[in-house]
């Protein structure tokens, strides 16, 4: 075992296989997996990336490692900034025209923020509930949107210490918000929504679990949380939107009318609106009718090979435009948890990406050997 490990250490990767720009490479053998991609824009315009480490190798349920990643040349070439022991699940934000990183300290861990005031090669430390550390205990979360609405910020949260412990059943849906002009390091600054645990019932019984929620207006008007939902008895895919009061505090739900077809729903997605075209837009990983008719009795959420842009009026119906990615294999390949911006006319996104390394590729298409930038050049014509 030991010379073969040595001799997978020994070959030299290709690098050249992988779509979009290598932004960062770990091997399938050093069994600490790439995971949570996230992106900003600078002021000054220059991009900020972001990920943390996972798998049996990593230090995720004690000391999370995170690193951020700059560009100054509009994605073409990307270089490492800083290492966050203590970071993980974690959104760039660029706030006020101050850059932060929101998500947990560990796989399960507190809530919290940080702030770099040199675009990310310094990072604040959450030492108590003045500097960063918003919530102590047990939570959950993605790179997922923040939502600039009514005079307030707005962050969907999970709670993880829902009884039993076990992924899925664990994790209560809840929405974090604070005024515009409040601190964001000060966790008394922050207003906390009711949590909406898991329900057994729900979906005829072949409820999983909801997680990686987005803050999301609806046409309307109406505030939702907007899931991701496990649900393993079928292919066809949908989302859980949770209603959440004017005033942040109050999160309902109707397990009548709640659930929604959406394509890619069990993978973590991202919706965001375009006034511009007045729709909501979604990178997804949604499931192909081809794809769909090979896997039939497969975990929907283990299917991460397609990566596709769709487009809503109305967060109901949503429109196809175009495959972004994909590879025919499911085993080894995947395009997975997409962070994007809208930039003019393009949308910038980054994918945590199972591929071809020349050595092996990624151990499976969960653990990503990737992150990987991407440009869609005017996105509103695809």
């Amino acid at each position: 075992m030991g010379s073969c490990t040595q001799i997978l250490f020994a070959q030299t990767p290709n690098l050249a296989l992988v779509p979009g720009v290598v932004v960062a490479y770990s091997p399938a053998a050093s069994e600490q997996y790439i995971g949570s991609p996230s992106l900003a824009i600078l002021p000054n315009g220059d991009f900020v990336a972001s990920h943390d480490f996972f798998g049996p190798k990593s230090t995720e349920h004690t000391s999370a490692i995170s690193r951020i990643y700059r560009s100054s040349d509009k994605g073409k070439s990307w270089r490492q900034v800083s290492e966050i022991d203590g970071q993980f699940w974690s959104k760039l934000l660029v706030h006020q025209g101050t850059l932060y990183l929101f998500g947990t300290n560990r796989h399960h861990g507190n809530t919290i923020i940080r702030k770099s005031t040199d675009g990310g090669g310094t990072w604040t430390n959450p030492t108590d509930a003045e500097h960063g550390l918003l919530k102590a205990g047990e939570y959950h979360c993605a790179p997922v949107p923040f939502l600039v609405h009514d005079g307030r910020l707005w962050r969907a949260m999970e709670d993880a210490a829902g009884p039993p412990k076990v992924w899925g059943k664990r994790y209560s849906a809840f929405m974090m918000s604070i005024p515009l002009d409040a601190d964001p390091m000060i966790a008394s600054n922050w207003t906390s929504s009711n949590i909406m645990r898991y329900d057994s019932t729900y979906l005829d019984g072949h409820f999983g679990g909801w997680l990686e929620g987005n803050a999301v207006l609806g046409p309307e008007g109406t505030l939702w949380d907007v899931l991701r939902v496990d649900d393993r008895s079928t292919l066809d895919e949908k989302a859980a939107f949770v209603k959440i009061s004017a005033d942040g505090k109050t999160a309902t739900f109707d397990r009548n009318a709640d659930f929604r077809s959406f394509p890619g729903g069990s993978k973590k997605f991202t919706i965001r609106f375009d006034p511009k075209t007045k729709q909501y837009w979604t990178l997804s990983n949604y499931i192909p009718d081809d794809v769909k008719g090979a896997n039939q009795g497969k975990n929907p959420a283990s299917l991460r090979n397609t990566l596709a842009l769709f487009s809503s009026p109305d967060l109901k119906t949503w429109n196809f435009h175009k495959i972004l990615l994909e590879h025919p294999d499911i085993t080894k390949h995947g395009f997975q948890y997409i962070d994007w911006l809208f930039a003019g006319k393009d949308i910038l996104f980054l994918s945590r990406t199972a591929y071809d390394d020349g050595i092996g590729g990624a151990f499976r298409a969960h653990d990503a050997n990737f992150l990987t930038f991407h440009k869609i050049k005017n996105f509103r014509k695809q």
